[in-house]
Parts: structure tokens; sequence; C-alpha cells
């Protein structure tokens, strides 16, 4: 007769022989999950090895290596010529008794929760994946450009830093740190701002800044303006937050301003997400007439406008246009920036721009969301932008990028000069490509997949009028542009022909 002990244990015990885990590893893993439990107490006499080994058919080899496991554990006791006897080490969580019935269901996870909740279908995420050799993005840059050597030393610097710990151990920010005051310093020498600390907070990402950007100027069913075929992920935030999104026509020379004072009154519009600088996706940029009447617009209407001005530091020719918010007077700007796309994405920070009112309401949010921060890349770039670091690295991989912005419009010209049309980008890391006929994009995207080459669909734009490609380079070099190109024009005949 088997002790009930000895019952329990078989039907608490399962294990897998094809399973990656070690067999032993299996079973000392739901012993002591039954000891957490409760239902093998402490002082229980757990079955010697012979007879555990028949109990479960399984070599006392892996027995002994059970009750060795648990032992170095502390789950039990060993004591020779005695047997093995359960131990419950100092509790940290409290266990919770139950009956041995209905066992297996506690074997994994369950798949979906025993209770309503609310899915938000404005959030499903975009995100593709794919084994494919080549993948097109919307324009990101290289990660192999980035010293990594050189990031490793200045991470392990930082570290040593005695001062680091003293921030970690502060409850609470008694005065504007070194980095606010550096990061003003950078932003007013690189974009004609005249802030100061209080004028500005850092974040993980732009999408963060406009996520709080959102939570604090917009209302259910508040209007909120974007030019036609704006930013998904943008889109996105506003959406959540119950904005009703109305799109504006844009053209060569950016969103079309005229058509906000023909077809809107004051008070009616909550605020005007733009990208003055390189409209996301056609990388055109807002005139300076077009800026101004915004501008006036924006305090007439008393809209606010939303700059994201994702992609400054990326320019190859001529001097950058600076953004509309260092034109601001009238504090209507809300301006949104990355810093650091020539490092790590670890070391990416997204920040915002606004006046003060909006700065400390803000910062009542980020409390929330990322209190402190991660204070070593706030180090780090602190020294970098005070030691003149960055402008260096931004300098060194604008070159690269120039270089490879012109190989593929050079390559664009030899293999789709009859097909296609596009405009040099004078800064971005993004050509947009334009189908002169409007063949089939999905079709498009599955023909180049089978030639080892991604097109996710969120660098597609296609409808009544547009067949067009945001096309990303920077994180292409020239050999793979050569063959990335090649093999869209496979695939654009392949699709062409079935027309």
């Amino acid at each position: 007769m088997h002790s009930p002990v000895d019952e329990k244990l078989k039907s608490l015990i399962h294990f897998e022989k094809s399973s990656n885990t070690a067999i032993y590893i299996q079973i000392a893993q739901d012993i002591i999950n039954a000891i957490q439990r409760g239902y093998l107490e402490e002082g229980t006499l757990l079955p010697g090895t012979r007879k555990f080994s028949t109990l479960l058919s399984i070599n006392r080899n892996t027995v002994v290596a059970v009750y060795d496991e648990l032992a170095s554990q502390g789950w039990v006791n060993i004591v020779a010529n005695k047997g093995t006897f359960v131990l419950m080490p100092e509790k940290k969580t409290a266990a919770i008794k139950g009956v041995v019935q209905g066992l297996d269901k506690l074997k994994a996870y369950p798949e979906t929760a025993g209770f309503p909740f609310q899915s938000s279908f404005n959030l499903a995420s975009t995100e593709e994946y794919s084994v494919s050799k080549y993948v097109i993005n919307d324009g990101q840059p290289d990660l192999r450009l980035h010293p990594t050597h050189q990031f490793s030393k200045w991470y392990s610097a930082s570290m040593k830093r005695g001062s680091l710990i003293s921030k970690w151990n502060q409850t609470q920010e008694q005065s504007y740190t070194t980095f606010s005051r550096q990061l003003c310093n950078y932003l007013n020498a690189t974009r004609g701002f005249h802030i100061k600390p209080n004028n500005i907070i850092s974040t993980r990402s732009t999408e963060m800044s406009l996520y709080i950007v959102s939570q604090l100027l917009i209302k259910n069913k508040d209007v909120v303006l974007v030019g036609h075929l704006s930013h998904y992920k943008s889109n996105m935030i506003f959406q959540q937050a119950g904005a009703n999104i109305i799109t504006i026509p844009v053209d060569d020379h950016g969103i079309d301003v005229d058509f906000i004072e023909k077809n809107f009154t004051k008070h009616s519009i909550r605020c005007v997400y733009v990208c003055a600088h390189r409209q996301y996706p056609t990388a055109v940029t807002l005139t300076p007439e077009r800026r101004l009447k915004l501008l006036q617009l924006a305090k007439v209407y008393q809209f606010a406008i939303i700059e994201d001005d994702f992609d400054y530091d990326f320019q190859f020719d001529g001097s950058a246009m600076l953004p509309m918010a260092s034109s601001d007077g009238e504090g209507v700007v809300i301006y949104l920036g990355r810093l650091g796309q020539s490092f790590f994405p670890s070391f990416q920070i997204g920040f915002v721009v606004a006046p003060q009112n909006i700065i400390n309401e803000a910062k009542n949010y980020l409390q929330i969301l990322d209190k402190q921060g991660d204070l070593i890349q706030k180090q780090i770039l602190t020294e970098l932008i005070s030691e003149g670091e960055i402008h260096r690295l931004i300098k060194k991989n604008i070159t690269i990028y120039k270089q490879r912005r012109d190989y593929l419009c050079a390559s664009l010209t030899i293999h789709f000069k009859d097909d296609a049309t596009w405009q040099v980008p004078v800064g971005g890391l993004a050509v947009w490509l334009c189908f002169k006929i409007p063949v089939s994009l999905i079709k498009l995207a599955e023909k180049a997949k089978g030639h080892d080459l991604f097109l996710p669909k969120t660098v597609l734009y296609q409808n009544k009028d547009i067949c067009a490609i945001r096309l990303g380079f920077g994180h292409l070099n020239e050999d793979e542009i050569d063959n990335v190109i090649k093999i869209l024009k496979t695939a654009f005949e392949d699709v062409k022909s079935l027309l």
C-alpha cells in the first residue's frame, strides 16, 4: 500500500522526458511548488530513493539528484539513516493552501483572465517579425555605427561615480539637475531656443512625451488635426486619449494651413500635430510662410501646436530650419524632440519643451510613469554634451548617412527611373518613394519576402491617390542597399506583370 504522501506526490509530479529541462529539475520544481502551497508540510518524510524511483518509474540516480537539488536550495533536510524531511525556509510570500483536486490547472499559467476588462483596439501592436535577411524600416539609425568600446568605458566610469548613489537615494529633486541645465544649453545652441530648465522635461522616448502631453491636453471628442498620412503611433496615442482625429491635406510645402482657416473656427480645435521639420512620412518641410500663419492661427483660434521634431539632428544639406517653437512668443507650441539617435537605443531620450505651467503638470504625470528615469544615461549624456563629444558623434554619423543617401538615390535612378519618383531628402533617414503605376503594395511585399526582403505594413502607403513606400536607408550599408533595391525591382516587375 502506498502512503498518503506517496499518493500525493504521484498526483503532484508531472514531467516530460522530451523537455529541454532536465527531469530532476522538473521534479524538484514540482515538489517546491507543493511545499509552497502547503500540500507538503514541514517535517513530512519523503519516500526513500528506491521507493521514489519505483513510484515515478525513473532511475534511482535521478531521485538522488532531485533530493540533492532540494537540499541545496534549503527545501529538505537529508538525515543519514533516517530519511529526507521537508523544511520550510523563511517565508517571503504567504502560502495559499488548497485541496489536491484540480492541481492540473496549476501546472500552467492561465491564458485568459477570469474577469472582464476593456481591451484597447487603438493600442493594438503594429509590430511584425521576419527572419528575412533584409528588412526595410521607416528610417532608423544603424546600430553598427555606434562606438561599442567607447560606450562601455563611459558606462563604467558613470557607475563608479560616488554622486550616483546619492541621486538614487534622493527622494525628490531639490533643484534643477546638471543634466537638465546641459540639455537646455544644447537645445539653445542647436535649435535657437532661449529656454531654462523649468521649460523642459526628459522622458524615455518621444512616444512617452506625446502620451504625457495628450493626457494634459485632450479630453474625449476633442478635435486633433494631423496631416494626411500622419504618423501611425501618434494617431494611436491620440485615439486612446479619446480624440476626434481629422486629417488635413499635405502638399510639397507641408500641411495646408489655409485648410484650417477655411474649415474651422475659434475654440473648435484642441491641437494641431505637425512635424514641421520633416513631415512624416513624406519628409516635406513646412515653409516659413505656413509656419508663421499656423502660429498666428493658434493664437487667434486658441489651439495648441504639438511640434514633433523627431529627427532634427540628421541634416545633410544646408542648415536645418529652426523649430517653430523657437519663434513662439505666445506659448502656443509644445515641442517634442529626441536626443542621442547617434547612440545606442538605450542612450536615446525624448524631451518636451513648453511653458513652465505645462511642464509642471507634465512632471506630475512623469513621476507616476518614470520618476527617476535612467540616472546613468543622464550622467553620460551630461558629460557628452559638456565635453562636445555629442557634436563629434553626430557629425561623424551624418557623413556616413549622407553617403548612404546618395548611394540609395543613385541606385534608385538605375533601377526605378521610369517606374517611380522621389526627392533627394536634405535630411532624415528615409526616402518617400512613389510608384507611377499603382501596383498592389501588399503583393509587392509578398514577392519581396520571397527574395529575403521584408517590407512591414507600416512603411506601405496606398489609397486611390497614393502608392508609395517610406524607404528607410540609415540601417543599410552600400552593399545592402544594392541588394535591397535589386530585390525591390524584381518584386515590382513580378507584381506589375500581374496587372
